[in-house]
């Protein structure tokens, strides 16, 4: 019986593929991780150029409608899921004898890491337009 035990312990076959099989999840994980953190830098990309034509239609003239700035806010839009956006917030102000608009999107993108959901990150986006 222990030359059988002395036989399997110098025996060194397998191993690399046991030590495989016990990183490769680990690996896995990190790696969606990553793809995951690209999918929310993405996801900002999209959405600060998004409020950035916003604000660039918003000094327009003729003066644009908060609809119509809406809608070029959403047609400038890239990666992003319209069901995840919310609504823009208009609010209207004067500053230095100017009158301007501060146009504010959120949007709350899922990230999924294959073996758990984690709840998704806020992204705000506000940008500053000086009405004509």
């Amino acid at each position: 019986m222990t030359g059988i035990l002395r036989a399997l312990h110098a025996d060194r076959r397998g191993a690399t593929a046991a030590e495989f099989a016990l990183t490769v999840p680990l690996l896995l994980m990190i790696l969606v991780a990553f793809v995951q953190v690209g999918v929310l830098f993405f996801a900002n990309a999209g959405l600060q150029n998004a409020v950035g034509e916003a604000a660039r239609a918003a000094t327009l003239w003729p003066r644009r409608t908060e609809a119509q700035i809406e809608q070029e806010l959403m047609d400038s839009r890239f990666g992003l899921n319209a069901d995840l956006m919310d609504e823009p917030v208009f609010t209207y102000g004067r500053e230095g004898g100017q009158d301007f608009v501060e146009i504010t999107v959120t949007y709350t993108p899922n990230l999924n890491f294959i073996f758990f959901e984690v709840p998704g990150v806020t992204l705000t986006q506000t940008r500053r337009a000086y009405l004509p």
